[in-house]
């Protein structure tokens, strides 16, 4: 077995990995209870992934209603997050509604991706310039990379964010 360096991005993703885990931990411990993954976090997109794991599957064998709602909203609440630190303003953001669809079993690991990340930080920029509450709809879907890249589950949330 060789070991290979990973690479920056890999470094920065395991980090922010490691960050998210021990806010969850403090913060939200349900979420930090199924250790979520960072796989990729760019200007345009998000994506995470949770294990199928004892924590996650329900008594079918696939991954548990509840688990699927918190990797589709740490999806969106991802880009959120470093948005806001990096506005530098102190910001606070809730979800106002959820909309799912479930198309498959997910029967394995599933990433969660959210396609429209420059769109959250429009939204946080906005928020940084004005007190007034601001609130806008993003879209993502979940998959089964073990299966194949066809949604097993395509989301809506409502993101509200204002400055305090």
């Amino acid at each position: 077995m060789q070991f290979t360096m990973p690479t920056p991005e890999q470094l920065d993703n395991l980090k922010m990995s490691a960050l998210i885990n021990g806010y969850c931990a403090i913060n939200i411990p349900l979420l930090a209870f199924v250790t979520p993954r960072v796989v990729s976090l760019t200007d345009t997109h998000a994506e995470v992934r949770l294990r199928l794991d004892r924590r996650s599957r329900n008594h079918l064998g696939v991954m548990y209603f509840g688990a699927l709602a918190m990797g589709a909203e740490l999806s969106i609440a991802l880009k959120a997050l470093t948005a806001i630190h990096h506005s530098g303003k102190k910001i606070d953001f809730i979800f106002k509604d959820f909309q799912s669809q479930f198309l498959k079993r997910a029967a394995g690991h599933v990433n969660f991706v959210c396609a429209e990340a420059a769109l959250i930080q429009d939204l946080v920029n906005r928020a940084a310039a004005t007190t007034d509450r601001l609130s806008e709809t993003f879209a993502g879907f979940a998959f089964v990379p073990s299966v194949g890249d066809e949604p097993v589950m395509k989301y809506k949330l409502t993101l509200s964010v204002k400055q305090r």
